[in-house]
């Protein structure tokens, strides 16, 4: 390229002018629906098929739908067969909760203040249904208050962050003494937990302890030690390879051989123990890819520091290899809560067994499309506030970014 080329290139920059950013609706109606005859004919073919399809939706929701099958059966589909007369050891636990919530929004604020604040939106919109109990109404404005109080109390920073925390690591065995009895209340067999009740303690007792599982796993994969990481190995390669189903089954029907005759365990403990050790086999996979993005120089830092190999992977490579794997370590988690719809084939009643339960009875014959909906709807929420938690500590941990 010669000099009078360089210029006229130079010159044609300069008269370059960026582009003008959209300022009002229509402009960017114009330019994005209606730029040319084509997108306007697909604009308006697509538009009617989604106002046709918006109008039957909103006419059969509000018009149509028989919602009676809901509201006849929502205790059921929370909390399934679970005595009403102790229904109180729920709501404790459920305060309980809301009480280090509201601490957790004052202590941390963030993400934490974000999913307190969808609580308090889930009680209010509960306590604004018609069909609910007075009762539970009251429970839930009883919450509501907890909620707000903890915040204020959390907000002044009475160095409640340590106490905090140990609570909430003393909290699962807490709810699974109140839900059970265990000889203090009345004892209140696991056969008769169901419902969303159900659904959420496989899911929580899955996805807390197949972490640690997992974590050690995936370190196994890697060790030197040959028979560390062949029985790695082959556990995660078994496990992955049979579907989760199958380990539904063989847990009911092999665990209670292993344990002996003398130790009985019931269905609910080994659906859960099912579930944690196919959870913690597809989540080593997920730690192992973490731990192979790990530089090597990171490796060789740590060593320089005279740190041992527990330490080095402990503060070292483990954090750093948890942060790069976020996003996959909680879409499996957000698959194992919605996997939990499989304990229905061993003989246990979830929400959605309820649901199932529900549409079978002759008085609430088609009304599939109500329950089904409804279903989903709480699995939608659920769900969503995870994949919210998720991508709000990506942010706090800066993952993606340099």
């Amino acid at each position: 390229m010669n000099n009078d080329e360089l210029k006229t290139t130079q010159s044609q920059a300069h008269q370059m002018v960026p582009p003008k950013p959209i300022k009002d609706i229509s402009s960017w109606f114009k330019k994005n629906l209606f730029s040319s005859w084509k997108n306007t004919l697909l604009t308006i073919i697509f538009g009617s098929i989604s106002y046709l399809i918006l109008k039957s939706s909103i006419v059969w929701v509000f018009f149509s739908a028989d919602w009676h099958v809901i509201s006849a059966n929502f205790r059921l589909l929370v909390v399934g067969q679970y005595p009403v007369a102790e229904l109180w050891r729920l709501w404790i636990c459920l305060t309980l909760v809301s009480l280090l919530m509201g601490l957790s929004w004052g202590l941390w604020k963030g993400t934490v203040g974000h999913l307190t604040i969808a609580m308090c939106g889930i009680y209010t919109t509960l306590g604004c249904l018609p069909f609910v109990l007075i009762e539970t109404r009251l429970w839930l404005f009883v919450n509501i208050v907890v909620i707000i109080t903890a915040y204020v109390i959390g907000k002044k920073r009475l160095n409640l962050k340590k106490p905090t925390l140990f609570v909430w690591f003393l909290m699962f065995p807490v709810i699974i003494f109140l839900l059970s009895g265990f000889g203090v209340f009345n004892h209140v067999g696991t056969n008769l937990w169901g419902g969303f009740l159900l659904t959420l303690i496989i899911a929580i007792v899955a996805i807390v302890f197949s972490f640690p599982l997992g974590v050690l796993l995936a370190l196994g994969r890697r060790s030197k030690l040959p028979i560390v990481r062949w029985f790695s190995i082959g556990y995660i390669e078994l496990i992955r390879g049979v579907p989760l189903i199958t380990i539904l089954f063989v847990a009911q029907l092999m665990l209670p051989l292993f344990m002996g005759n003398g130790i009985d365990i019931n269905n609910v403990v080994r659906a859960m123990v099912g579930f944690t050790l196919f959870t913690a086999a597809y989540l080593a996979e997920n730690i192992r890819g973490g731990l192979q993005s790990i530089p090597r120089g990171q490796f060789e830092a740590a060593e320089s520091l005279g740190l041992n190999t527990a330490f080095k992977m402990t503060f070292i490579i483990l954090p750093q290899a948890l942060r790069a794997v976020i996003p996959a370590i909680v879409g499996l988690f957000i698959g194992i809560f919605k996997d939990t719809s499989l304990v229905a084939v061993v003989g246990l009643t979830d929400i959605l067994g309820i649901g199932k339960n529900i549409i079978s009875n002759p008085e609430f014959l088609g009304t599939q499309m109500e329950v089904f909906i409804f279903v989903a709807l709480v699995f939608l929420i659920f769900c969503n506030m995870m994949s919210y938690a998720s991508r709000r500590l990506e942010v706090a941990l800066g993952v993606g970014k340099r």
